[in-house]
């Protein structure tokens, strides 16, 4: 007899973590490499913080918190909030999770049904689309390219054929980079507004910006759902901690549901999230070194073929267009991995169409090997 298999897990493989399996294999078998492939920072997370958590450990058995965090916790990305955009916050409404991850799986399950069309930039953050396929949402790709700096505008859903019921921004973006101007988010909350829309707010890669400060939904509505993480500008990936900012209808909902699908966000990591937003020093050095990674490539990498580069005004991504080098992104990827031991991302993680003629470069690594990789694809492309 065949035993069922639910169609919700047959969604496309995250396709950087394949890649990132691949290079690990190689490391193991003695191979060299460069990891440009996942979009993590090259350090951990900040000495004082791991100082603050020994202190903390002996004190605290680690046991269940709340659902929606320490209190402690929720009180500090509060103030966080206050500091950063002064914003003032009730820290009922912050819900620390298990990662943005856990944050996107709560949000879609509190804020669509099954059969809700939800409408995402492409190329974008491929976890969006398979979390949303796998829970019954219909993602409704927006294509998008430089005549609107890689981010969704009002002209653009209004393409859309359809209702939409939610919207997910992302600012800066994965895997461009791009930024979404005050005006610019304006201009989308009051769209969304105005057609009851739920805006899905992704603001992981805020502290991480070349310019201007990134902006917060939060400044124009309180009924966007807010997601960040300690992973990116607070170089804590693998403590896997991020949370929300909900809006007051959704807070008994994501709560029931967080109950039942996680119980609580890692204790330990909490205790950590306290101390880290007192690091800036050390964070806002990591910023500065990615500042130079990618000076240095988009100076060296278009000496390689890898040219017509988005904006990258936030993140630490580079998105090339490779379509005069290739037709297959993923073949292209694999080949660049095992002659050079460069890891990339193909695009057709982040867009199914298109993505085929793209790569997408990570620079969150130290800076000697961000340059050592641009003089091996320069080599390579060239021989």
């Amino acid at each position: 007899m065949v035993l069922k298999v639910a169609q919700r897990g047959r969604i496309p493989p995250f396709i950087v973590m394949d890649v990132m399996r691949a290079a690990n294999e190689r490391e193991a078998a003695g191979g060299d490499v460069l990891h440009m492939e996942v979009g993590q920072p090259g350090t951990g997370a900040p000495a004082a913080v791991i100082q603050a958590l020994a202190d903390a450990m002996p004190s605290d058995r680690m046991g269940y918190t709340d659902a929606f965090g320490l209190p402690a916790l929720r009180k500090r990305i509060a103030q966080h909030y206050r500091e950063t955009y002064g914003a003032d916050i009730d820290a009922g409404r912050v819900v620390a999770c298990t990662g943005s991850s856990g944050a996107f799986v709560l949000a879609f399950l509190s804020a669509f049904e099954a059969g809700d069309r939800v409408a995402l930039a492409s190329p974008g953050y491929p976890a969006y689309r398979n979390i949303l396929r796998a829970l019954g949402v219909e993602a409704v790709d927006v294509p998008v390219g430089p005549e609107t700096n890689f981010q969704p505008s009002p002209e653009l859903l209004d393409r859309v054929d359809g209702r939409l019921d939610g919207l997910i921004l992302a600012s800066p973006s994965n895997p461009t980079g791009t930024m979404v101007s005050r005006d610019e988010l304006k201009a989308i909350v009051d769209y969304c507004a105005e057609r009851g829309i739920r805006l899905i707010s992704d603001e992981i890669y805020h502290g991480i910006t070349y310019g201007k400060p990134a902006e917060t939904a939060m400044a124009f509505t309180d009924d966007a759902i807010i997601v960040n993480s300690f992973s990116k500008y607070f170089s804590m990936t693998g403590w896997r901690l991020g949370w929300m900012i909900v809006p007051e209808d959704l807070l008994r909902p994501v709560e029931c549901l967080a109950q039942n699908l996680f119980i609580s966000p890692p204790t330990v990591s909490q205790h950590a999230g306290i101390f880290v937003f007192d690091c800036r020093d050390e964070l806002d050095g990591h910023v500065a070194r990615y500042a130079r990674n990618r000076e240095l490539l988009l100076r060296e990498l278009p000496k390689a073929g890898f040219g017509n580069l988005a904006s990258a005004d936030g993140a630490f991504y580079l998105y090339s267009d490779i379509a005069h080098l290739t037709n297959d992104s993923n073949a292209f990827c694999k080949r660049m991995l095992a002659e050079t031991g460069v890891a990339a991302t193909p695009g057709i993680d982040f867009d199914p169409d298109r993505g085929r003629a793209f790569v997408r470069f990570s620079f969150a690594g130290q800076t000697d090997d961000m340059a050592q990789a641009a003089q091996r694809l320069i080599r390579w492309l060239g021989e």
